[in-house]
């Protein structure tokens, strides 16, 4: 395989039920599963970052008149909703996998700790990463390039929803928007494409040369297909 340890990075739209209004659907937390499933089978070690859109979002917590630091805290917590969910439906499948949250909450998961994250995919543990940075004022996109700096991993795997790469446009609005190949982190913040948040691009561009970024539609075959080295949607790396 050509990874032997990555980070997914999904966003907490990606586990929403929108025809029943609900915050999680479980055909869609089964199909992660399943993808986690076959990539445990090639003996890639996967950790996982979740966001929280499905929950909570920041435009929400300023129409509530919340502000921002305490609406970054109330999304945290919501990405351990969402992770423990997926570390449920996970372990349904077979596998062994353990929530680590910025956030203590000791009752539903582990602190995080870098060597002990470490030590659980170096046993073939699923490792959910919740919690954010555990400080306001930063995304899930920053958490998921310090986690993925942290472990070492060898990629951060973006599958996304309607969409199979970085366009040059959005394809969804403009039908002459052209997918690109590759690009390096730097083009991504001088272009201002909305692949990563700046900070966690610039993260990426100032701690860590090796981490590429693959950017793919959200269909299972995708994520096999990433790791066994096929051209698969768009590729980032620092240089």
């Amino acid at each position: 395989m050509k990874y032997k340890r990555i980070l997914i990075k999904l966003s907490g739209e990606a586990l929403l039920d929108e025809k029943d209004h609900a915050i999680l659907n479980l055909a869609k937390l089964e199909e992660i599963a399943r993808v986690v499933k076959k990539l445990h089978a090639h003996k890639v070690q996967v950790g996982i970052v979740i966001g929280a859109g499905n929950i909570w979002r920041g435009k929400l917590a300023k129409n509530m008149k919340i502000d921002q630091a305490t609406g970054d805290y109330m999304g945290m917590i919501a990405t351990i909703i969402n992770a423990t969910a997926l570390s449920n439906t996970i372990e349904r499948f077979g596998l062994k996998c353990r929530v680590m949250s910025s956030v203590e909450v000791k009752s539903v998961a582990e602190p995080y700790l870098r060597l002990k994250a470490i030590a659980h995919l170096n046993a073939g543990v699923i490792v959910i990463f919740a919690g954010g940075t555990g400080n306001p004022y930063f995304t899930t996109d920053t958490a998921a390039a310090l986690r993925a700096t942290e472990i070492n991993a060898d990629a951060i795997f973006m599958a996304k929803n309607g969409v199979d790469g970085v366009y040059t446009a959005d394809p969804r609005k403009n039908k002459h928007a052209k997918l690109i190949k590759k690009l390096t982190f730097q083009e991504c913040v001088d272009k201002k494409l909305a692949v990563m948040d700046l900070t966690a691009l610039t993260t990426l561009i100032a701690y860590n040369s090796k981490i590429k970024i693959h950017v793919f539609g959200m269909a299972e075959d995708n994520f096999v297909k990433v790791i066994k080295g096929i051209d698969v949607g768009t590729v980032l790396t620092k240089e």
